[in-house]
């Protein structure tokens, strides 16, 4: 049955060289398959509304897709439970092959009804992790084989507060749109702020909040998030010299 299940994986995700790292029981295996089965029963249904979709979908239980007619799907969709999405937007939103949605995140396009927001797009081969949300009134567009950590927080949208007599729920939004590369890796809890590019290659670490443009290959953490070094350079760890530091007594 492992075999089976490396063949319809290596076909799916179109990587013939997938294989399993660890042993799977036949009980385990018989699990996996029926929760993936019925996740696809879902998916057949919900993909009938969709704007668009190339191929399977697994959807987990109480999943919501408002204005589900601007949904856009590739191929192999993972939708894990309680997921909320609210595609209502200029440009709907559009996921690619091979996405894995785990449970309990938000997408959502529009907050308020009277500024219908830009919308949200997620490239191929990525994956966001559990309790994430995504705020794509001002556009968020995330590239190929990115690696969004549990708990990321993603803001397109920024209010105005400059006005001391006017209540700041009243001075409107101002958009910029957020911009993460391909290939990178957002840690665990890091709050990516309206306006910010992140390139190619970068590694956000947990809990970071970045608030600027990332430059490509970079390593940043902190609140701000700062850039640490570039991923290319190595940073060798300090070895004692024992023959100078230790004394006979």
């Amino acid at each position: 049955m492992r075999t089976l299940i490396e063949k319809i994986i290596c076909r799916l995700k179109n990587k013939p060289d997938y294989k399993f790292e660890n042993n799977y029981s036949f009980r385990e295996l018989y699990v996996i398959i029926l929760s993936r089965g019925i996740q696809v029963i879902r998916g057949g249904y919900k993909k009938l509304f969709f704007r668009a979709s190339n191929g399977l979908v697994f959807i987990g239980t109480r999943v919501v897709i408002d204005h589900i007619y601007q949904f856009a799907a590739g191929s192999n969709l993972i939708i894990e439970d309680n997921v909320y999405i609210n595609a209502l937007s200029l440009d709907g939103i559009l996921i690619k092959n091979n996405v894995s949605i785990a449970r309990n995140c938000t997408l959502i396009c529009t907050g308020v009804i009277s500024q219908k927001g830009k919308g949200i797009t997620i490239g191929n081969n990525s994956g966001i992790n559990a309790g994430t949300y995504m705020g794509g009134q001002g556009g968020i567009e995330i590239g190929d084989n990115v690696i969004i950590g549990p708990g990321v927080k993603i803001f397109s949208e920024n209010h105005n507060f400059s006005n001391l007599s006017v209540n700041i729920k009243d001075q409107g939004v101002t958009r910029n749109r957020v911009y993460i590369g391909n290939n990178c890796w957002v840690g665990a809890g890091v709050t990516i702020l309206a306006g910010v590019t992140i390139g190619e290659g970068c590694v956000i670490a947990a809990g970071s909040i970045v608030t600027k443009t990332i430059a490509p290959h970079s390593v940043v953490a902190g609140v701000p998030g700062r850039i640490l070094k570039k991923r290319s350079e190595t940073i060798e760890p300090e070895v004692p010299d024992f023959k100078t530091k230790l004394r006979v007594v």
